[in-house]
């Protein structure tokens, strides 16, 4: 809760700096010149409410939708020796952390993957797929535990969803800005909105919305390494190298379904401009890092 109050204060303080700056430098004075007349506070407050509010309430569903969407099977009783197993892993891994157990769960899928998810460090979901228990070896698949619980651990969860509600902040703010100027400035409409204003803007968001992708993308892939670190301290750096070995073997990786790319074990391949979209850094790079920790 402390890492959501001080991350909600900071881009509270951030609204208010621009709405400062806005002042200072006359923006709204420019703007009604123009014959733009827009609130900008009152702007800036329902980005807010409109970003934030989608971040919270995927956040708040993600076990629910991680079950359903992805056909998580939560282990409530175990019912197998591999079962009991990977209960007792996490468990252990769990309290090395410092954190609440989390439930484990199993989601059928070919492809080795894995993922965490869930709104608070200490109420947490972890599963891994059919195919990562088929293909790899105990230890492979404890260093992949291990990621996934330093994730939970990380608070990653969390921090990306409050990412993901500062970008679509900016991104409602100013596409609505830009629409308005051109809507007012170029195309002259006196009074209500033209279509000038609902085009512009819709073109404006999904432009704005692409960088600041890039920027949620970057974050995550930086998130990968640390979450790597994780799971070397929690299962061993050999064995947290050869899980990424195993996954740099998959033929055709894939990314898991929309919010839960970001926190699965691997995603997709990229070249190009492609790679600034990844949610996950090239598995050679990652091995790297984890060979040159001190």
């Amino acid at each position: 809760m402390m890492r959501i109050g001080l991350f909600l204060a900071t881009n509270a303080a951030i609204l208010v700096l621009i709405s400062v700056v806005f002042r200072i430098f006359g923006i709204e004075g420019i703007l009604a010149e123009n014959g733009v007349d827009l609130n900008l506070q009152a702007l800036l407050v329902m980005s807010a409410v409109i970003g934030f509010g989608g971040s919270f309430i995927s956040l708040a569903l993600s076990k629910t939708m991680a079950k359903r969407g992805m056909g998580v099977q939560v282990i409530e009783s175990p019912r197998s020796s591999n079962e009991q197993w990977l209960v007792a892993t996490v468990k252990r891994q769990a309290q090395q952390a410092g954190i609440d157990m989390p439930e484990v769960g199993i989601f059928n899928a070919p492809e080795p993957n894995a993922f965490a998810t869930g709104m608070r460090r200490n109420n947490a979901l972890v599963a891994v797929s059919t195919g990562l228990l088929q293909n790899m070896s105990s230890d492979e698949v404890e260093a992949v535990l291990g990621h996934e619980v330093s994730h939970v651990a990380n608070g990653d969860m969390v921090t990306m969803g409050l990412l993901q509600g500062v970008v679509n902040t900016f991104v409602i703010f100013f596409s609505r800005i830009i629409g308005h100027v051109v809507d007012r400035v170029v195309f002259k409409t006196q009074r209500g909105y033209g279509p000038a204003y609902f085009i512009t803007s819709i073109v404006a968001q999904v432009f704005l919305s692409i960088l600041a992708s890039m920027i949620v993308m970057w974050f995550s892939r930086r998130r990968e390494f640390r979450a790597d670190a994780g799971g070397a301290d929690l299962a061993g750096r050999q064995k947290m190298i050869a899980a990424l070995q195993r996954l740099g073997g998959v033929k055709e990786p894939h990314d898991l379904p929309g919010e839960f790319a970001a926190f699965g074990i691997s995603g997709g391949l990229g070249h190009g401009l492609k790679q600034l979209f990844l949610s996950h850094p090239p598995l050679e790079q990652r091995i790297a890092a984890l060979q040159a920790a001190p």
